[in-house]
């Protein structure tokens, strides 16, 4: 296939236009090219694809231009066969996912050149530098003869992580007991730099997100080492690794997050950047010392897992369109409150996505970032060197802001300047920890705040918990028991002619009978009456009468129209809301 390819010089071409590639590579007349740069002024688009749409070359010559333009050597890997030893070097989950191929590896250097079919695929250089430390060099190949290589040298049984455990733990090199004693630094990057750890995982972490875990545990214990995934909101005990094997797998996850492999007795905080199937995926890496070791804990932010859309958050379409409103007022603060990985960033993330515009100017304060969003001012709190919430939304509103978001409200100045930014005209959404929305008022005259403070600039709380939502591949009718029912409030009049659904469990969800999540919302907004039922500060459940009386759904009310929906389980609501005369 590669007969009719030319390979001229590479620093010949690097940076050129690719026009001009195409011209040096024999595939292009320069009267073709100038045609396509006329079509180019008329219509704008890269100048590849006009000349695809002409004619004038093919996907593979596009390919190979836009390769030597960038740098990248093409190598015919059809005519390549690669040593075991090489292969091995990257397991087949990740050569598949990252579509690349090994081809020559200096051990000296830790030098790793691979095949990739698209000079597009630039990203997956850079995750197998994290993953696996290598340092890599790319080379461009025919897609089609990358895809047979992928074949030839991968179509086997995949590793397993019963198979790489069993590996690690019989190698003695990696094998330590803790008992408290210091470890030579030596040893321990040695063991982090270990192609079986490297392996071990990075399957760990390819298998949370195939499974669209958020978060993943290595947790040691005096007897035991676990391993745990967090899927939708509920921990699974994963296959457990040897507890000697402990310091190895610490020290790989620290290498990775650039975190100080020596220190063993502080906590450390880092970042891991991937980017799987294509996908950007990011990790927050948190280590903490224990008793028995270091406990590893790396929430996954998958951008392609999570929708910043508020159509998709699971408001009902009343809710939506009063959501919509609130978050479109000039000023004022919005509140969403929940408790911790009740989804409360993710609604923010999706209100502020859909303002996102470019005559407005919005500003974030977060602990941590968790996504990048193109078009905000996202500013990473600090407080080992001060910068608080306090500090950073001072600051913020010297910056001509419309829009500010501050991630939560942890004590009273963050409180009083988040009144000072939406008094002065500034639309504030923040975020705060309570049951519900109505004792969210309680919570913020219990931090100090004055009441007519809050009647002033407070426009609307949401709350909001996540269930799990029924696995649509096993969903399948049934009937609740009156116990059920009962956990309810429910009688079996009130539910006659109602559809109840669950899953009984297949493979797809893992047996669980359920796939996802979604949100449920209790949107309390404010009038003149409420605004005096604060001023005369009467209990949370008058605050939360008034609001029901003004058409507020509460949680539980929520979820039972998400139960007949058929959306979620009558356990998920039970277990996510109290009663509503609690």
């Amino acid at each position: 296939m590669a007969t009719d390819i030319v390979t001229p010089s590479i620093d010949a071409l690097r940076g050129r236009p690719l026009g001009r590639v195409l011209v040096k590579m024999d595939k292009l007349t320069r009267e073709q090219v100038h045609e396509a740069l006329d079509i180019q002024k008329k219509k704008s688009g890269p100048i590849g694809e006009i000349l695809l749409e002409l004619g004038y070359i093919d996907e593979l010559t596009r390919t190979l231009g836009l390769a030597y333009q960038a740098g990248i050597e093409y190598v015919d890997i059809a005519t390549i066969e690669v040593p075991d030893e090489v292969i091995h070097l990257i397991p087949s989950q990740m050569a598949n996912a990252e579509r690349v191929v090994p081809l020559e590896y200096d051990e000296e250097r830790n030098h790793l050149v691979v095949a990739m079919g698209s000079a597009d695929n630039f990203r997956a250089t850079d995750t197998l530098q994290t993953m696996m430390g290598f340092t890599v060099t790319a080379k461009i190949t025919n897609p089609e003869d990358l895809d047979s290589a992928l074949l030839k040298y991968y179509d086997v049984e995949p590793e397993s992580i019963a198979d790489l455990i069993n590996e690690v733990a019989g190698d003695d090199a990696l094998i330590i007991e803790e008992h408290g004693e210091s470890i030579d630094v030596a040893t321990i990057k040695e063991m982090a730099d270990s192609n079986p750890v490297k392996r071990l995982v990075n399957m760990v972490l390819l298998e949370a997100i195939r499974n669209r875990a958020s978060d993943v545990h290595f947790e040691p214990f005096e007897q035991e080492f676990k391993m745990r995934y967090r899927i939708d909101g509920i921990l699974y005990e994963m296959l457990p690794p040897p507890k000697s094997i402990a310091v190895a797998i610490a020290s790989r996850v620290k290498v990775m997050a650039n975190l100080d492999i020596a220190e063993r007795r502080l906590p450390q905080d880092g970042r891991i950047e991937l980017v799987v199937n294509g996908n950007p995926v990011d990790l927050r890496v948190a280590v903490l010392p224990t008793m028995f070791g270091e406990s590893v804990v790396m929430r996954i932010l998958d951008r392609s897992n999570v929708s910043l859309d508020l159509e998709r958050l699971g408001l009902r379409d009343d809710d939506l369109n009063q959501f919509r409103q609130i978050i479109r007022k000039p000023y004022g603060i919005v509140i969403v409150t929940g408790p911790t990985g009740s989804g409360k960033t993710t609604t923010l993330y999706a209100a502020l996505n859909e303002l996102n515009d470019v005559a407005v100017k919005i500003l974030t304060s977060e602990d941590p970032v968790e996504y990048d969003i193109d078009g905000l001012i996202q500013c990473q709190i600090n407080e080992g060197v001060g910068l608080t919430f306090a500090r950073c939304l001072r600051s913020f509103l010297r910056q001509d802001p419309d829009i500010v978001l501050v991630g939560e409200i942890r004590d009273l100045e963050t409180a009083q300047i988040s009144v000072q930014a939406s008094l002065t005209g500034h639309l504030v959404f923040t975020t705060l920890h309570t049951n519900d929305a109505p004792s969210t008022i309680a919570r913020l005259l219990d931090l100090g705040m004055e009441s007519f403070l809050i009647t002033a600039t407070l426009e609307a709380i949401a709350a909001q918990r996540l269930v799990r939502t029924i696995c649509q591949h096993c969903k399948e009718e049934f009937i609740p028991t009156e116990e059920m029912l009962l956990e309810l409030n429910l009688t079996q009049d009130q539910v006659t002619g109602r559809v109840f659904y669950h899953g009984k469990g297949c493979d797809f969800c893992r047996g669980t009978g359920y796939s996802g999540r979604v949100g449920l919302y209790e949107i309390m907004t404010f009038d003149d009456e409420i605004r005096q039922l604060i001023m005369e500060q009467r209990s949370t459940n008058v605050l939360r009468e008034a609001a029901r009386k003004r058409g507020m759904r509460t949680l539980r009310e929520s979820g039972l129209l998400a139960i007949f929906d058929g959306v979620t389980t009558i356990e998920e609501v039970v277990s996510q809301t109290i009663a509503d005369d609690e």
